[in-house]
């Protein structure tokens, strides 16, 4: 359960760096609190989709990954980050990606600072690992 969470505040706080940084990625509200309840919500549906649609559609394009030699990860991700967009837009929550190519650089960015923080706070597996 501790995971679950660690990894839904990694990917709000991601989410969150990508709003800030990127012009094509937006999150409609007016006050930090606000905003910190729906990237929380948001982060939660991007969760989802990871778990739910992105191995399904890494299984399809399996062809591709060997021939583009894993490249299209990244748009893959933006693809998912698109869908969240969508899926965010449906439930009202005001989270706005406008276009394939603000959804690439905000999935390359959400990726670095996940990674990031990740290894700045590990999971407890890994802790015993090691």
């Amino acid at each position: 359960m501790r995971n679950i969470i660690v990894k839904t505040l990694v990917n709000a706080v991601a989410i969150g760096v990508a709003t800030w940084v990127v012009t094509g990625i937006t999150l409609t509200e007016e006050h930090w609190w606000e905003d910190a309840g729906t990237l929380l919500v948001v982060a939660l549906v991007f969760g989802v989709i990871n778990v739910l649609v992105k191995p399904v559609v890494k299984l399809m394009a399996l062809p591709l990954f060997v021939l583009t030699l894993g490249l299209i990860t990244f748009v893959v991700n933006a693809l998912m980050l698109w869908l969240t967009s969508w899926v965010s837009s449906a439930l009202d929550l005001g989270f706005e990606v406008d276009g394939f190519w603000a959804a690439l650089l905000g999935a390359l960015i959400i990726s670095v600072v996940s990674w990031g923080l990740n290894v700045a706070v590990p999971d407890r597996a890994d802790r015993r690992v090691r």
